[in-house]
């Protein structure tokens, strides 16, 4: 069967962002198969992924909200299923000097810059442009954010491709390319629940990490390098059940191989996650809301801070460059 791509509109924002009111559409990419993505235009968001389970049973394996207003009001929506930009995690003081230009950006987590600022990329828009590949469908999305944009330099223009493809792949391809010097890290905020509903604690995860950044209380990197986590209650390096554990780290990856495996037992659904970014955030969601551990981020991206960190990989970006950033999630059931 052919994989199919289908659009209707979900409603029209309240005109934040400076956009003023914009119409949501929803795409929804089938691959026929058993594998089905829903797509917002609002914040490019991942809003529903359904995948059998080992009895061949389709189930939404994403959290998502009821209804357009609640995914615009913060207070409900903690980037839920958003593209996250144009710095995803954080940046400590909202402060960042790029050429021996300290450039302030806007401080939406206390004294912090965090996941692109009070009005991300995941309050915006993006327009959409659907493509078929062959046996694959695949939806395009871009924003355009201008100079000065959140306290950033340069006028940046991103893009995020959602493809879905037989055999269970979908693949999240990601690029930017900017006017002046500037800092890009994008990432996909879902939180994922193998189950379709309850809670992520009967899950095991796997992730191929040795090591985590060492956070304050304030989630901010201390300096030093990554810690060595083999043999303690953090080493995930081996398949280990969620249970009542609180996790929101970043985990440095060993290498490219793969990123993180989720496994939930009961309908045999199994997520691997490969990546060509250097680490991957974990996070339990014990700060949801009204839906505490409903779900699990596993967003792959840069560090955090690490545009304040030497020691970290780059995250600079200069005109004529080219940011790229490529995951994929690999579903099977069994």
């Amino acid at each position: 069967m052919a994989a199919t791509i289908r659009r209707e509109t979900v409603g029209t924002t309240t005109g934040h962002a400076g956009q003023g009111p914009t119409r949501v559409d929803a795409y929804t990419l089938d691959t026929g198969q058993g594998l089905a993505v829903t797509v917002w235009t609002y914040g490019a968001g991942l809003v529903e992924v359904l995948v059998p389970d080992r009895e061949g049973r389709p189930e939404n394996v994403v959290v998502r909200l009821p209804d357009l207003p609640s995914y615009e009001d913060r207070a409900r929506n903690p980037y839920v299923g958003s593209t996250v930009g144009r710095y995803c995690r954080c940046v400590s003081g909202g402060r960042m000097v790029l050429d021996g230009v300290a450039y302030e950006l806007d401080r939406n987590d206390g004294p912090h810059h965090i996941h692109g600022g009070g009005t991300g990329f995941d309050r915006y828009v993006w327009r959409a442009h659907p493509e078929r590949r062959g046996d694959a469908a695949a939806l395009r999305l871009r924003l355009d954010s201008p100079d000065g944009d959140q306290g950033y330099p340069g006028a940046l223009s991103a893009e995020v491709v959602y493809e879905v493809a037989p055999g269970g792949r979908l693949t999240f391809a990601y690029r930017a390319t900017a006017t002046a010097s500037t800092v890009v890290s994008l990432t996909n905020h879902a939180f994922w629940n193998l189950a379709g509903s309850g809670t992520v604690d009967g899950h095991t995860l796997a992730v191929n990490s040795t090591r985590t950044t060492v956070f304050d209380d304030q989630l901010i990197p201390l300096p030093g390098p990554p810690a060595d986590i083999a043999d303690t209650r953090l080493d995930y390096s081996k398949a280990t059940t969620i249970a009542d554990h609180t996790l929101d780290n970043c985990f440095v990856l060993d290498d490219p191989a793969w990123a993180a495996e989720l496994h939930d037992p009961v309908s045999g659904r199994t997520m691997r996650v490969v990546t060509d970014q250097p680490a991957v955030g974990v996070y339990t969601a014990d700060g949801f809301t009204g839906r505490r551990r409903s779900g699990i981020c596993l967003e792959a991206g840069a560090l955090p801070d690490a545009p304040n960190r030497d020691d970290y990989p780059p995250v600079r970006l200069d005109p004529g460059q080219v940011y790229r950033h490529r995951t994929v999630h690999h579903f099977s059931a069994g």
